[in-house]
């Protein structure tokens, strides 16, 4: 840091320490605020995601909106389980009971059953399970999905109402439904977590302090970061898309980032109170040095949450923003409120001092000066331990498999994963997401026409060959066997045939009669895995100019396709994303450290932590080894593509903490004696104790979620965990300091001072010139 900068900071502190009540009061009345504001975040974050930029699947979802004049586009899927088959009397007037109150709704726009079609492919093999299709009134995933809970309570009083109602069972599913459930279990999980991890959180921290009111501090930062952090979030969502899975990643984050901070910040201030340092100027101190650290630290970090703001996903773009917030809320209370607390407290933290007496053996230095002293005999042989150990862990990457997961995708235990299961169980759940073909006939031309029928009844039949299709629902599948020229009589007299089938052709044919709709219908063995599997060979179909689709625009969409497109924008965005979180970390660590080979050195360490976490994932989740430790009942197949992104912007983040603690202390020290290597031990073993205290919340923080109900935050809890516990044990305790030990003076290299101190020439290389 320049003369300026550390005047600078010099004053801010004194600032801190002068107007500490009036910081209190103004963090007071923010707190308050937040308080009465973060509740109200949840209902107000996305809950569907998907990519904002235009791609195939969002242009075709467009088309099916605005051209077709009542599109089967937003749907719910009712299951319904009877104690009788449906072709007895009392089942069967319970559905007909159902499907008149339904069709009553004004948010009902139609209904397909087995009653409306005749089609046995609406009932299981015992006939005592069926369900519908309810069309809505409504044309966003955000307008689907508030018609959720009054469907679902038009069905249960509905039921209820039916004689031996009791025996029926009824569940509401679908794309909004399994969205809404997935934002509820969230929502439900975060607050869960929350409560769990506060008193485990206050147990490592009484270990860490030996006080009980020190160990209180950093709680108080934490919550404080989390409420703060989310009524800014509120205020966000009302402008820009922010995705539900900011909840709990805000909660892990202000957590283990607001705990990690005042942890350094409350240690370095008891160092000075047992110097003598009077309480006041003990706080300005702390402020000036450890707060330099807490800065340092939160640049680092907020890089890697920047750089998610490039990404094309609302999930990751959330993230990206609710990390930018939470960090710099911590942050800001890190070095303001923080210090004032301190000022006002003094060795009053220090209380119960029984406590301290009994818990000195967890502070006490040997051990890790023992530690630093044979690192620094052995550090080339502790390097090769190091690197055998993450090289290891890191080889299952190399066989990571990116997609939608093949299970548990969905939570269970919810009405909507329930449904899907009921679904799955009558072999029909390949309805309820399926993948949708648009085909766009050229200007002067009908969709029915006989050159057009042909080119329809080609597409469909080589979608059908496809063994991973149950189905294909399109205008020239809606007869059984039908022919071309069957089909060509039938719509050559278009209003015989809309009166025929009026909610078929106004679904699967456009108002101008220029584009026609095929879906696709998964078989049930297929999984998401392999769903984008179909739509990479639907999209090869469309460019492969099939006999009679010369001339037509083919565009797939639907869920499996939307998952795709953004995967491949994802893909496509990543190396950029590592070249600036790389770039930008390198040159922030240059400056801070005025060192070329300590930036180099800190990418180096984190990439080798990030790969071995992603290992880690690829074998625990991809392959299933340990799966069932986190209730899943086998291997996911696949990675869904944002959680590797995610973990290496959030780690590599998050691994800087550690990295600007330890580093901090080992400059400083060879600041003072020009020692490389007892600076070096002095530094690590200053900080060991406070990294593993710092480790241990943060695993813990994660730890929790990776036993949630929705995938996509076990991944990241999973991941976040594993990540910390690799980077304060195998990267912060034995490769980072052998590194440095091996280096030598070199790690400060060009901005080490002349120092000739009194050493052995044995342990330092020769003085540097120039």
């Amino acid at each position: 840091m320049t003369p300026a900068a550390s005047t600078l900071m010099d004053r801010f502190a004194r600032a801190m320490v002068r107007w500490r009540w009036v910081v209190l009061a103004v963090w007071t009345v923010i707190g308050a605020v937040a308080a009465v504001r973060a509740p109200a975040t949840p209902s107000l974050l996305n809950i569907r995601g998907g990519s904002q930029r235009e791609t195939e699947a969002s242009r075709t979802e467009d088309l099916l909106t605005h051209r077709f004049s009542r599109p089967i586009g937003e749907f719910f899927a009712v299951s319904l389980e009877s104690p009788a088959p449906f072709d007895e009397a009392a089942p069967r007037a319970a559905l007909d009971t159902l499907l008149a109150t339904l069709d009553r709704q004004p948010f009902v726009r139609g209904l397909v059953s087995f009653p409306s079609t005749g089609d046995t492919t609406f009932l299981s093999r015992d006939r005592r399970s069926t369900f519908l299709i309810v069309a809505l009134e409504a044309t966003r995933g955000d307008s689907a999905g508030a018609l959720v809970l009054p469907v679902r309570a038009v069905v249960r009083e509905t039921i209820a109402r039916i004689p031996g109602g009791d025996r029926y069972r009824a569940r509401v599913t679908g794309r909004a439904p399994l969205d809404l459930d997935v934002r509820t279990v969230v929502t439900r999980d975060s607050a869960e977590g929350e409560k769990r991890l506060l008193p485990l959180t206050l147990v490592i921290l009484v270990l860490a302090f030996g006080a009980l009111v020190a160990a209180v501090l950093p709680l108080i930062v934490g919550v404080l970061a989390i409420t703060v952090s989310l009524a800014i979030i509120g205020v966000i969502a009302h402008y820009t898309p922010m995705s539900v899975f900011v909840l709990n990643m805000t909660t892990m984050i202000g957590l283990g980032v607001g705990i990690d901070y005042s942890l350094l910040v409350v240690t370095r201030f008891r160092e000075e109170l047992s110097r003598g340092t009077p309480r006041r100027e003990a706080a300005a101190t702390t402020l000036a040095t450890a707060g330099r650290a807490v800065i340092t630290s939160g640049l680092t970090v907020v890089v890697g949450f920047g750089a998610l703001l490039l990404t094309p996903l609302i999930e990751t773009r959330s993230v990206g923003i609710g990390g930018l917030i939470v960090v710099a809320v911590a942050v800001l209370l890190s070095i303001t409120l923080l210090p004032a607390l301190l000022a006002v407290l003094g060795r009053e933290i220090d209380r119960p001092r029984w406590l301290a007496r009994r818990l000195t053996w967890y502070h006490a230095p040997q051990v890790w000066e023992k530690w630093a002293r044979t690192l620094s005999r052995h550090p080339i042989r502790a390097l090769a331990y190091g690197g055998a150990i993450i090289a290891l862990l890191t080889l299952p990457v190399f066989f990571i498999k990116i997609g939608l997961p093949s299970r548990h995708w969905w939570p269970s235990g919810t009405e909507a994963g329930d449904g899907l299961e009921a679904l799955s169980a009558m072999g029909v759940a390949g309805f309820i997401q399926p993948v949708r073909v648009l085909v766009q006939v050229p200007a002067g031309r009908s969709a029915v026409d006989a050159a057009s029928i042909r080119g329809l009844m080609t597409l469909s039949d080589s979608l059908r060959a496809d063994p991973r299709v149950r189905e294909v629902r399109s205008l020239v599948d809606v007869q059984a066997n039908g022919s071309l020229l069957g089909y060509s009589v039938l719509y050559s007299d278009l209003p015989a045939a809309r009166a025929r089938y009026p909610d078929f052709l106004d679904a699967y044919l456009s108002t101008d009669q220029r584009l026609a709709l095929l879906d696709v219908i998964l078989a049930d063995t297929t999984s998401l895995t392999t769903a984008t599997g179909v739509v990479t060979r639907a999209r090869q179909l469309a460019r492969s100019e099939l006999r009679g689709t010369r001339g037509m625009a083919i565009t797939v969409g639907g869920y499996s396709a939307s998952a795709l497109d953004f995967q491949d924008d994802l893909i496509e965005r990543f190396p950029l994303l590592v070249v600036l979180i790389l770039g930008a970390t390198g040159l922030m660590l240059a400056i801070a450290f005025k060192s070329v080979l300590v930036p180099i050195k800190a990418i180096i360490m984190n990439t080798l932590s990030v790969s071995a976490t992603f290992g880690l994932i690829v074998l625990v989740f991809q392959f299933g080894v340990g799966s069932s430790v986190f209730g899943l009942d086998g291997p996911t197949s696949a990675i869904f593509v944002a959680i590797p992104v995610l973990v290496f912007a959030v780690v590599f983040g998050l691994s800087m903490d550690y990295e600007v603690f330890l580093l901090s202390r080992i400059k400083e020290a060879f600041d003072r004696s020009g020692r490389n290597t007892e600076a070096t031990m002095e530094g690590l073993s200053a900080t060991a104790s406070v990294i593993t205290s710092a480790a241990l919340i943060m695993i813990v923080v994660f730890g929790i979620f990776a036993f949630a109900r929705v995938l996509a935050m076990q991944l990241m809890g999973f991941g976040l965990a594993v990540a910390v516990l690799l980077d304060a044990t195998v990267i912060r305790m034995v490769l980072v300091p052998a590194f440095m030990q091996a280096m030598g003076r070199w790690n400060w290299w060009p901005g080490v001072k002349r120092i000739r101190p009194k050493h052995r020439p044995s342990e330092e290389m020769p003085e540097l010139r120039g």
